[in-house]
């Protein structure tokens, strides 16, 4: 290895340590590895949503298949052809991935399929005009998409330590409640329409039987412990939002 690519890899590594938030850095890492292989560099999930991506001042575009910006999603039928790579892929003939004659020809690309635990969890997809890419492109490709994958796991990791606590918070705050207000929690749940919604309080404990105060003692308390959000409608009722999902499916 030469001491450029220790460097490249270097600066590439260096985006995980100075990472203290919780916020996953594709965008970052497409931005390093464009700016070294003055290259576009995109990371694509499997369903085909642009993660992070970055572009070249004066790089080539190929906003006919592709998403111009994160948060988009690719042609599905470019990202059937994406998850269709199961290694890494250099020099690529945009033809057979779907690009038009004119275009393809002028640009060089690389495919870098990202897995977690074995599962396929999206695409790394890097070009640029004409260049080829050469062993210490690939190999430098190869270690970011590494990164990639190492920060993929990571937020999947801080989605269930999430989903712990959440879980935490609702049996706690469900134990703070008396046997009638757990069962008018119930009875809420059921009858709001979705993560939020109005609901007439007075109506709900006529239907279930039980007094409205029940019910009212028990919103209180969830909203003090952050599993909800009220407010008062006057004539229309209480608008109620789900803040901890998990109460959803208790």
């Amino acid at each position: 290895m030469s001491v450029t690519l220790l460097d490249q890899t270097r600066k590439i590594s260096k985006l995980l340590h100075d990472n203290s938030s919780r916020v996953v850095i594709f965008d970052d890492i497409c931005r390093c590895v464009g700016e070294i292989l003055k290259a576009n560099c995109m990371v694509v999930s499997a369903k085909g949503k642009v993660l992070g991506f970055y572009e070249q001042d004066d790089g080539p575009s190929l906003s006919g298949l592709l998403a111009d910006s994160v948060g988009e999603m690719i042609d599905p039928r470019l990202n059937e052809r994406f998850l269709s790579v199961l290694s890494t892929k250099e020099n690529v003939n945009l033809l057979t991935l779907g690009f038009e004659r004119p275009v393809a020809r002028d640009i060089s690309a690389i495919l870098l399929p990202v897995f977690f635990a074995g599962e396929r969890m999206g695409t790394t997809f890097i070009y640029r005009k004409k260049a080829e890419y050469e062993v210490e492109d690939i190999i430098l490709s190869e270690y970011a998409n590494t990164v990639i994958e190492l920060e993929i796991m990571r937020a999947l990791y801080e989605e269930d330590d999430e989903e712990k606590r959440k879980k935490e918070i609702l049996r706690a705050a469900l134990e703070s409640l008396s046997a009638s207000e757990q069962k008018a929690v119930r009875y809420l749940i059921m009858e709001l329409p979705g993560p939020e919604g109005n609901l007439v309080t007075s109506q709900v404990a006529a239907k279930y039987g039980i007094t409205r105060s029940i019910i009212v003692n028990a919103i209180k308390k969830l909203e003090g412990a952050g599993i909800l959000e009220v407010q008062s409608m006057g004539m229309r009722g209480t608008h109620i939002r789900v803040l901890n999902e998990t109460i959803l499916k208790a």
